[in-house]
């Protein structure tokens, strides 16, 4: 039990609290629902009660992710938080259906209903400030994880840069709370227009609107986790690692490179071809450098290295700077 414990408190922080902030509205949203009977509340609600249910999920994928590999499990649990995210996704694929169809059904058969308004205003401000907060959470962990400095009030637009560096988690987190926020505003547009103009078709075509937004966000979730769950190569720290290792002056190119994400991690496999004439204790001590090197970047967990001698062609495309040129002294073995 303390092991699980201990695994909890490594899950993503914005996925809990957004969870927790959610659940609340979809409460809250749902009791204004039935005072008032605004369809628009009703797509609020399944929105937060989806988000909820998701982001719980994903938090407690994030936590598991990180458990220690085992014999059984070698390469870890990494790709757990994206099977956990697409199995969140269908929850919010079902809250989504159900909320356009609401809303359809709204829009060709509008009810006029003047009570309530305040009350759906009420909620619907409180929401706006609370998926707010919770967005610019996601905004600020999107740019720790980028390495990028704290932004302020302005965290949540400069992190729409460095969203694609983000962890699985964080980014459904970003998205979720995003549509979300624009969703109270649709909503609380909608109540007011319909109850002064008596335009109630507005708050059905709104809600439909709402369901849609939830489905892109299902849609981009969905896609970016199948990737995860396969194995996608990352490509920016594929070329950055890349060119770590070319700066060193024993290695001479590299005949393989894949740097892929386990979920939040990076698993590096390496072939560097070197000089064939240098001892095997040296290369060793070559290679433990690279290895050390290699494992301090950001994310990377897991490196195999292997060296294959040099056969006179360059295959490592990447670098953009000069390979270094070295002079007999630095070969030599007796250097290390």
């Amino acid at each position: 039990m303390g092991g699980l414990f201990k695994l909890l408190k490594e899950g993503n922080k914005p996925s809990l609290i957004a969870a927790c902030v959610n659940l609340f509205l979809g409460l809250l949203k749902g009791a204004a629902f039935f005072f008032t009977g605004n369809v628009a509340m009703f797509a609020e609600m399944m929105h937060s009660l989806g988000d909820s249910a998701n982001q719980f999920f994903v938090f407690i994928g994030s936590a598991l992710s990180k458990k220690t590999p085992t014999k059984r499990f070698p390469n870890g649990f990494g790709r757990v938080v994206n099977l956990v995210c697409l199995g969140a996704v269908l929850i919010v694929g079902i809250l989504s259906y159900e909320t356009v169809k609401e809303g359809w059904h709204h829009f060709r058969h509008p009810v006029e209903h003047s009570e309530g308004i305040l009350i759906a205003i009420g909620v619907l401000l409180i929401g706006f400030l609370l998926e707010s907060f919770v967005l610019h959470k996601a905004a600020k962990e999107v740019l720790h994880e980028a390495g990028k400095e704290k932004a302020g009030i302005m965290s949540i637009p400069k992190s729409v840069a460095y969203l694609k560096r983000a962890k699985p988690a964080t980014k459904l987190v970003w998205m979720e709370d995003l549509v979300a926020t624009s969703g109270n505003i649709l909503a609380l547009l909608a109540i007011v227009v319909a109850y002064f103009t008596g335009f109630y078709a507005l708050e059905g075509l709104v809600s439909m609107i709402i369901g849609f937004m939830m489905f892109y966000v299902v849609g981009r979730v969905f896609l970016d986790n199948a990737r995860g769950a396969i194995g996608e190569t990352d490509e920016e720290m594929h070329v950055h690692i890349g060119n770590l290792v070319m700066e060193d002056p024993h290695v001479t190119d590299i005949r393989r490179l894949e740097v892929v994400k386990e979920g939040e991690f990076l698993h590096v496999e390496l072939v560097a071809e070197t000089d064939p004439n240098q001892s095997l204790a040296y290369l060793d001590d070559v290679r433990d450098h690279l290895i050390e090197l290699i494992m301090s970047q950001k994310n990377v967990t897991k490196v195999t290295l292997s060296f294959d001698e040099e056969d006179g062609k360059t295959e490592w495309k990447h670098s953009t700077k000069d390979k270094k040129i070295l002079n007999d002294e630095v070969n030599k073995p007796n250097n290390s």
